[in-house]
Formats: C-alpha cells, structure tokens, sequence
C-alpha cells in the first residue's frame, strides 16, 4: 500500500507540473497575442474606413459614367494624336541623335587638330628657346667683342698719343660743319638730282673723312684722309672740348700749349674757338650753355686744374693780338680801346703797326669770368666785313695767350730767363713783360718766372675773291689774309720735309708762332664745309692737314725745365 501511494504521489506531482507548465504556456501565448489583436482592431477600423471610403467612389463612379460616356468617341482621336507625337517624338530624336553624333565628329577633329596644333607649339617653343638661348650667347659674345674692341681702341689711342709725343707729330683734328641755309645747294644744277647726297663731305668714322662728288663737267673726285679725330657735323662743342681738354693737363704739367683752326671763311672756326655769335659780348658766359666754345671752356678748365693744387702758386696773364694786313696788333692796349665806327670794317687808324715794337700787354685775370669779359671786350675791335660767303666775316687772324707763371723769384746767375721771349715781333708802347729795363729802379727785383703757355689762335679764313665778292680795301684783306696762310702751310710744309730752313719770317702771322710752331704741344682743327660749291678749298684745307700730320719734331716744350714733367 505504501508502495501505490508512493506512485500516485509521484504521479500526481508530475501532472501537477504539467499543468504549471500548460499555464504558463497559455500566459504567454496570451503575451504574445496581445499584439495581433490590437492589429486585428485596427485592421477592422481600416475595413470600416475603407468600406466607407470605397462607397464614396462607388458614388463618384456614378457620377461620372455620364462624362466617360460623352468622352468615349474622342479617344480614338487621342489615340491617334498620342502616336502622331509618339512618331514625331522619335523622329527628332533620330535627328537629335544624328547631330550629336556629327558635332562629336566635328568636336574629334576639333580636339585631334588642337592636340596637334599644341605639340607643333611646343616644339615650337623650343625650338623659340633654343634660337633665344643661342640669340642671347651671340649677344653676350656680341657684347664681349665690342668691350675688347673698345678696350684695344682705346689702348691703341693711348699707344698712339705716346708716339705722337715721342715723335713730337702735331695733332690734326677736322670738323664738318653742317650744311647751312646760304649754302644755296639748290641752286647748283647737280644737287636738283635728288639721288646726289646734299653734302660731299662725310665722317665715315671717328678717324676717317670721306671727300666725294661728282660734278658735270668735272672728274669725280673720292678721297678719303685720315686724321687723329674727325668730328661729324651732329658732334657738339661738348664732345670737341672732350679732346682738347687733356692738353691743358699738359700746360699745367709746364708743356706750352698752342690749339690753332684753320680753314675757309664761314666753316665754323670762330665757332669752335669762341661760341655763337653775340650782339652783347662775343664770347658767351660761362653757364649751362651748350654752345660754348673752346676758348669759355678751356679758360673754366684751367681755372679748375689750378684751384685743385693751389701750391703750385700760378697766376695767368692773358694778352690778346690780331694780325691784320701783315701786321701785329695789341687788343689789350689802352689807345686802341676805341672801336671802328662805320659799315668799312678797316684796321683803327689808332693802331700802331711797327716792325719792332715791344710786346703785347699782359693782363692778370683771377678767374674764368675775368678771362672771358677780357677777350669779349678785345673782341669787339676784331676787323670783320660781311661778304657773299659769310656775314660776319673774321678780316684778321686772332691769337689769344695766356701765360702761367709762378712765384716771384730772385734772379741769379746760370738760371734761364724769367719770360722766354717769342721770336716773332714785339710790340711798341710798353716795355717787355716781367723785366725792367737796364738801368731802372727795377732792374734787381724779383721777377716771375713763366711756367708754360697756352695760345689759342682763331684764323682768318681763306677764301676766293670770286666767290667772296669782295673789292677794294677788302680785297686787300683777302690778299694778305691768304698770302699769310700761305707762309703758314709753307712752314708746316718745311717742318713735315725736316728742311734746314724753315721760313717763319715769310709772315708777320708765322713769325709770332715761330714758338708754338716749332716745339708746343700743338693742336690743328680743319674746319671744312661740306658745300658742293667750297669742294676745292676743302680739297686745299684737307691736304694741309694731311701734311701737317706728316711734321716731326723734338719732345714738345715749356716755360720751364723744372715745370715739365714726362707723360
């Protein structure tokens, strides 16, 4: 009996357990249903909305079967209509289709043509850098060139100016003047040819001058000189002075200096030497003028050189004369300070004109304005005449001096004379400068010693008494003016052929430059027209010049051994 109990006992506890279990299955089916029946509620009130919702379209249905009945014959039209724009649709779209396939054609051959044309510009390019690359090394070696061609210019220059001294040649430099209005080139039948150049002169450089016409009538004439400066006519005063400029260098050094123009009236001599003309004073004031001539700029030159080594202690005396009509006249004294009145241009009947007669005056200026209103001054008694060739024509040759000299010394035995005397005439009406005469008071005191002397000598021109025009007394000038440049070249000639007799006493004009002439450091600027009518005197003025290159000489000279120092 206890046995069976036992197994009710277990039984009953295992059902016990499955119903635990079914419970709590059934809990959470009931869990898990929750959800689904709340779907299921919300599911009914969708079908209650839509019924009622399905009504409303039943009813509108309804309400509409009139109109689909009353639009049903136009549908086929619609139908009709729909494939017309459906056809017509792919039709554009074909020709759409074929343009775009033809603008991508043109467009690859459009990109195919400019990716060629960009490879063509970058080989051009680089063939454009190459050509630079090598433009620049031509232009660098271009450069290189021209500096080692100046270089050995100018050491040429250098060496050339050194032999020049130690042969003691004189210098030749020539300037074309340009062509001015009364030159009257049109009037010549040649020069109406519009293929004949205006001028028959030229510069074909710096050194060379080219003489070149062909007349009617005539030989043609191509000649070409060489001188140690040619001067073109655009060159200005500026550029000249530039080289003359070292020669007073030299006359501060104790060399004499003589810077002498020559040529035919109206080439621009008085305008090289002195500037342009001028009513008030024939010499400009110094000042920013561009066409001051030799004798302003020189004179502001050696103003400077002194005021830099004032040591030195030199005082310049400036004494002015002309030769006119074969004889010597003093600018610079009192007596003749009256000017000839009158349109005759002759010599001042107050000037005196001996054979032997004491130096000229000698005037001390402190300055290179002093200098300059003393030769304008003078200037104004100059003898000139107007003529065909030139209005304002120099009747007289014109040489300015100016002496250095230094300190008062006591004179004493074995010593060179104080002033070294010009072998050319003095002049008359005052004793000789920087001596006293025997006998005076003055005759032990101290005298200045002359240290070096820079003449600039202004010539008359020469000229064609057929050309000129002139008659009477101004053609007396005319014969004394060219028999004096005729003693001049005669003397550069003797001097070039190194005769045993040199005729400076020919001419009053040759005989006062018998110093200058003989061992200065000299300077001769031609000053030729390049005027197809004064080819002849350019001919003549030219072929003096080439001679005069020819003269040699001894080492030049000065005031003073003691003064020179070699250069």
């Amino acid at each position: 009996m206890a046995a069976q109990g036992g197994r009710w006992r277990r039984f009953s506890e295992q059902r016990a357990k499955q119903l635990q279990r079914q419970v709590q299955v059934s809990r959470c089916v009931q869990t898990s249903n929750h959800p689904l029946f709340s779907c299921a509620q919300q599911y009914r009130g969708m079908t209650g909305t839509g019924g009622s919702t399905a009504a409303g379209l039943c009813s509108r249905c309804h309400e509409r079967d009139p109109l689909r009945r009353s639009t049903a014959p136009a549908a086929p039209q619609l139908r009709r209509g729909v494939q017309t724009l459906q056809q017509d649709i792919e039709a554009l779209r074909a020709s759409v289709l074929e343009v775009f396939r033809a603008c991508r054609d043109h467009l690859q051959d459009g990109l195919s043509e400019m990716v060629a044309a960009v490879q063509r510009a970058q080989l051009c390019h680089q063939a454009l850098l190459a050509w630079q690359s090598k433009a620049g090394h031509l232009e660098r070696s271009l450069q290189e060139v021209n500096a080692r061609y100046e270089l050995e210019t100018q050491k040429r220059k250098v060496l050339h100016n050194r032999l020049v001294e130690l042969k003691g040649n004189i210098r030749v430099h020539c300037r074309i003047r340009p062509l001015l209005p009364f030159d009257k080139e049109l009037d010549d039948a040649a020069s109406r040819d519009s293929s004949m150049p205006a001028g028959v002169v030229h510069a074909v450089d710096d050194e060379t001058i080219l003489v070149k016409c062909d007349r009617p009538a005539h030989a043609l004439i191509n000649k070409t000189y060489n001188f140690e400066r040619v001067y073109g006519p655009a060159e200005s005063q500026h550029v000249v002075f530039g080289d003359v400029c070292p020669l007073l260098t030299s006359l501060l050094d104790g060399y004499n200096v003589c810077i002498l123009a020559y040529g035919q009236t109206g080439c621009g001599k008085s305008y090289t030497m002195l500037g342009p003309h001028s009513e008030e004073q024939r010499v400009p004031a110094r000042g920013p003028h561009s066409d001051l001539g030799i004798l302003p700029r020189a004179a502001g030159e050696l103003f400077r050189l002194i005021s830099e080594n004032p040591s030195r202690s030199l005082k310049v005396d400036v004494s002015i004369v002309e030769v006119y009509n074969n004889n010597i006249f003093d600018l610079l004294a009192k007596e003749h300070r009256t000017a000839v009145s009158g349109p005759k241009l002759e010599a001042p009947t107050t000037k005196a004109a001996k054979q032997e007669v004491s130096p000229p005056t000698r005037q001390p200026v402190h300055s290179a304005e002093d200098f300059v209103a003393l030769a304008a001054g003078s200037l104004r008694l100059r003898a000139q005449l107007a003529t065909q060739v030139h209005a304002r024509s120099s009747r007289s040759h014109l040489i300015i001096t100016a002496t250095l000299t230094t300190a008062p010394t006591c004179s004493s035995p074995g010593k060179r004379p104080s002033d070294r005397q010009s072998h050319g005439p003095p002049l008359e009406g005052r004793p000789p400068c920087g001596r006293a005469s025997p006998g005076s008071p003055g005759a032990q005191e101290p005298t200045e010693q002359v240290h070096a002397k820079l003449q600039l000598v202004d010539l008359a021109g020469s000229e064609c008494a057929g050309v000129s025009g002139v008659t009477g007394s101004a053609l007396r000038e005319t014969s004394f003016i060219n028999r004096s440049l005729a003693a001049l070249a005669d003397v550069l000639g003797a001097l070039s052929e190194r005769r045993g007799h040199i005729p400076y006493r020919n001419s009053q004009l040759t005989h006062f430059l018998q110093d200058v002439l003989g061992d200065a450091k000299l300077l001769v600027i031609l000053c030729v027209s390049p005027s197809r009518k004064h080819v002849a005197e350019t001919l003549r003025c030219l072929g003096l010049g080439a001679r005069v290159r020819q003269v040699q000489r001894g080492q030049a000279g000065g005031g003073s051994p003691a003064s020179r120092r070699p250069r």
